[in-house]
């Protein structure tokens, strides 16, 4: 039994063993294929970071690729950044950075960013003067406290080694004196440097209960006095929660307060009262900001304390660094100011980093340099630097020519009679008029300088300094040869020229020329001719000048002669052809109606006299004397006031028979239109005309009444139908009031059920046939851009949040057709010139939803007068057109109108309609033609005239 058992337990324990070694093979097996997904898994994870890592090289690439053919992309440079900085590359990081900070000033989150990149690669000591660079250039781009508070804190990382401690104060106190009057964000630079000596202070003092040597004691007394003298200046400035800073000073000192410290605080805390309105507007208002940094600006230089005018302008710019007027303005206080040398010339460098594209702070930039002593080859590099900065306008590279070359001409000492510093101007003389030439008119299509102000100039210089007045006759030849001779203005100067610096002969010789050239005022050359030969000339120089400026004289006035008939001809034929249209419209008219058959004119006037009776009548009687007239003169109201003028007809109402359309169209339309015009049915002046509406919209009335009722108490819609009942796409809306007017033309161009609705001023064409109503300038609109290539698909919105990103946007207007289909065509109006030269000059050529897109300053094409009655047409080769008589284009004109209707050709003394002929006075037929349209004759003047023959 006992050798079983054994054998049992020994069989148990075999079992057992096998088990476990099954479940350590299976759990081993299960540890093999999580190990196996978790590779698989790792995997998948290494191929999709892949594919991500190659997608941002690819675009690092194109970035880098783009900004190689226009290093002044600003996006670009920003977007390559962001993505080295997410792909780690922190070297090409760090040579992105530095390319786009020799190109632009940097902003505050920029610089932070790269600054403490930096920090945390150079952690060793010996690379922290890179750093110190580094934060030497971040605080010259913009005064930010955030970056002067991150210099100091990291020169205290510092202060261990020699003359550490020192430089650390040297920092904090150029932090105080640049951003220390920052009333809301100053008091962190000054509590920051307070705790630095604090903690000076801690280093300094005995253990307790240990009495301090005599040494220790001064440098225990010194630090005190330090910080004194920290809480004394910081409370001595106008800063946010100054009270707090008080009271911390009560705690701190030991002997109290002083009483000249209380006092200087108290002022202090008087200026920050003054100051607060200012900085809760700040507060609360939308960035830029602008015309709130403006008013307090205004203030501070009515203060005028230096200090705080400039770090308001500071803090000014530092948010609207792209308005290059406020630059110019604080350039400006500076050099009239202040004139501290480095603080100016900063202030300028700034400027045209800022605004490379304005030519003024370029200018303004040259002559400070000067003004301060700056020595020449840096002159000269800025100026090269102005001339590849992209101006504008081709009239901006001759004023900052003009400007480096009165820096020349005040460098040279003319007392000798040749020097490097002459050769030089003259050099620079003959370059500027290459460039123009070349450079700018290449650009432009334009030199700028038509009248040639340079080359004036340059040949003053050489007579009056150099007395090479030779020099000075062949730079005159030269501007004469350039299209001026033709100005009398021109040839006046060269005469000053030479009666100042030459002698009588050529003074004579060149009003001879003068008087053969001129021709916009040749009687003013002649003049001075004549007056110079009774000064110097002898009888022989007289008789000469005088042949010639009767000869010259008399040919102009037979050119101007013919000029002024051609005009006159032109104007006639305008005027006839006005004639023409205005007959055949009147003929087809007529004809119209002898065709649909009018009835007898005592019969249409009675229709009349019931017309203008319905209109006038009380609503409510209305229907009353319908009835009593008939069904049909019921019926025939009805269609007239829904036809004409726009009164809705009744639920259910159809037109009726032929026959009451046919008496319906027996109402004179001169009767109509009598009726609309008087002042207690219709007033022009408080009603707007509404047209490019749908023909399918449906109750306009209800629908335009949704649409202006916000603009004003509404008197009467009436739309206009047509005598089947259809809309014609225009109606008229009168107001209670002519103030309502004005707000409705601002909903011109709103959309109704997809079309542009046209809104204008509802003006008589009869009483002014000139008025036009176009809302829009044709003349260049510095301060607008127009876009051209855009997708038609793209929206107002869409474009607007594109142009935002440069400037403040005014207004944003889509080119549509009268449809409302989109011309792919946009003009954008910006705050001023400056932003939207900016979007220029960043928008050009930028693809959006794949096209490229064209950008340009509005300068819109003068509209075309020629089809106006009564202009003179200036082209002379314009053939005009064919006169045709009174029939039009008849093979026959014989008139068949009375001769006794014949309109007179002459003036008589008396018409027999009752006007008299001699309130129009003429001096030939040429000046009775062009003098006016004769007063159009009524039916009732027909009438009389006919019973009279």
């Amino acid at each position: 039994m006992a050798a079983s058992s054994n054998a049992e337990q020994t069989q148990l324990q075999d079992m057992e063993e096998e088990d476990a070694g099954m479940e350590e093979r299976e759990m081993e097996s299960d540890e093999e294929d999580e190990e196996g997904m978790g590779i698989e898994n790792s995997d998948d994870e290494e191929d999709d970071t892949s594919e991500d890592e190659k997608e941002n090289e690819a675009e690092i690439q194109r970035l880098e690729e783009q900004l190689s053919i226009n290093a002044f992309d600003y996006n670009c440079h920003v977007d390559l950044i962001k993505l080295l900085k997410q792909e780690g590359e922190l070297f090409r990081l760090r040579k992105a950075r530095q390319k786009m900070s020799e190109l632009f000033p940097l902003t505050e989150e920029i610089w932070l960013d790269w600054l403490k990149d930096e920090i945390r690669l150079t952690e060793e000591e010996p690379n922290r003067e890179k750093v110190y660079e580094l934060f030497e250039k971040a605080v010259k781009d913009y005064i930010c406290p955030e970056i002067w508070l991150e210099y100091a804190q990291y020169s205290i990382g510092g202060m261990g080694s020699q003359g550490g401690i020192d430089k650390v104060r040297s920092i904090f106190e150029r932090a105080v004196t640049a951003v220390g009057l920052h009333m809301t964000k100053g008091q962190t630079v000054w509590e920051a440097y307070r705790e630095f000596e604090n903690a000076i202070l801690s280093t300094v003092q005995p253990p307790p209960g240990r009495i301090p040597s005599r040494e220790e004691q001064e440098l225990l007394n010194t630090q005190l006095g330090r910080i004194h003298t920290l809480f004394r200046r910081q409370l001595a400035i106008p800063l946010m929660e100054m009270e707090a800073t008080y009271a911390e000073y009560e705690e701190w000192s030991e002997k109290g307060v002083p009483e000249t410290v209380t006092h200087q605080y108290k002022k202090a805390v008087l200026q920050m009262e003054k100051c607060k309105p200012f900085e809760d507007s700040l507060m609360v208002a939308e960035p830029p900001k602008l015309a709130e940094y403006q008013t307090y600006i205004d203030f501070e230089l009515k203060e005028g304390d230096p200090a705080r005018v400039q770090i308001t302008f500071e803090r000014t710019l530092a948010e609207n660094c792209l308005v290059p007027d406020m630059w110019a303005k604080y350039t400006t206080y500076l050099d009239r100011q202040l004139k501290i040398k480095d603080l100016v010339l900063s202030s300028h460098e700034r400027a045209v980093r800022n605004c490379p594209w304005t030519m003024g702070l370029w200018k303004s930039y040259l002559m400070a340099l000067e003004r301060h002593g700056t020595d020449h080859p840096t002159v000269s590099d800025v100026f090269e630097k102005a001339l590849n900065a992209g101006f504008i306008q081709a009239t901006d590279y001759v004023e900052i020519w003009q400007a480096f070359l009165d820096y020349l001409r005040r460098r040279v000492d003319f007392s000798k009679e040749s020097s490097k510093e002459l050769e030089e101007l003259r050099g620079a003389f003959s370059r500027s008029i290459d460039y123009m030439k070349q450079d700018v008119e290449e650009r432009f299509g334009e030199s700028g300088d038509p009248s040639c102000l340079i080359m004036q100039i340059w040949a003053r210089i050489e007579a009056l300094h150099c007395k090479n007045i030779q020099k000075a006759r062949e730079l005159w030849d030269s501007i004469m040869t350039k299209g001026n001779a033709k100005f009398a203005n021109m040839w006046l100067e060269y005469y000053n020229l030479e009666r100042s610096y030459g002698d009588p002969v050529h003074c004579r010789k060149a009003l001879h020329r003068a008087v053969q050239c001129t021709s916009d005022y040749p009687e003013h050359v002649s003049e001075v001719l004549l007056t110079f030969e009774r000064v110097e000339g002898s009888l022989e120089d007289w008789d000469v000048a005088v042949q010639k400026t009767e000869t010259r004289l008399n040919r102009i006035n037979e050119q101007r002669a013919k000029v002024a008939e051609k005009e006159a001809n032109l104007a006639r034929q305008e005027e006839e052809r006005a004639d023409q249209r205005r007959k055949a419209k009147s003929e087809k008219k007529a004809h119209k109606k002898v065709q649909k058959g009018t009835r007898a004119g005592e019969k249409r006037k009675a229709e009349q006299d019931d017309y203008h009776d319905e209109w006038n009548e009380d609503p409510e009687q209305a229907p009353k004397r319908h009835r009593g007239n008939g069904d049909h003169a019921t019926e025939e109201s009805m269609e007239t006031e829904a036809g004409l003028f726009g009164k809705n007809a009744p639920p259910g109402y159809k037109p009726g028979p032929p026959g009451g359309k046919k008496a319906q169209q027996g109402v004179p339309a001169a009767a109509l239109r009598q009726s609309d015009d008087k002042p207690e049915l219709r007033n022009d002046n408080s009603s707007v005309f509404i047209s490019n509406l749908a023909y399918t919209l449906e109750e306009p009335e209800a629908k335009l009444r949704t649409q202006f009722e916000t603009c004003g108490p509404i008197k009467q819609i009436r739309p206009i139908f047509s005598n089947k009942g259809t809309f014609k796409g225009y109606c008229y809306v009168q107001f209670e009031s002519p103030v309502s007017v004005n707000e409705a033309l601002k909903l011109d161009r709103r959309e109704v059920e997809g079309r542009p609705m046209f809104v204008s001023p509802c003006v008589d064409k009869n009483k002014n046939p000139d008025f036009k109503m176009f809302k829009y300038n044709t003349s260049m609109e510095k301060q607008k851009i127009f876009i051209s290539g855009l997708p038609f698909s793209c929206t107002k919105e869409q474009l607007e949040e594109i142009c935002k990103s440069h400037g403040t946007v005014r207004e944003v207007r889509l080119v549509t057709y009268r449809s409302g289909k989109p011309k792919g065509l946009a003009y954008v109006e910006f705050a001023d010139e400056a932003q939207a030269s900016l979007a220029v000059l960043k928008m050009d050529g930028v693809e959006v939803e794949g096209n490229k897109i064209s950008v340009a300053i509005s300068n819109p094409p003068r509209r075309n007068m020629m089809d106006k009655p009564g202009s003179s047409r200036l082209s002379g080769d314009i053939m005009p057109r064919q006169v045709y008589g009174s029939r039009g284009r008849g093979r026959t004109q014989l008139s068949l109108l009375p001769r006794s209707l014949h309109r007179q050709s002459t003036p008589v003394s008396k018409v027999e309609n009752g006007t008299a002929a001699d309130k129009m006075q003429t001096t030939g037929s040429t000046a009775a033609n062009a003098a006016g349209e004769t007063k159009p004759l009524s039916n009732s003047d027909f009438a009389r005239m006919l019973l009279s023959k």
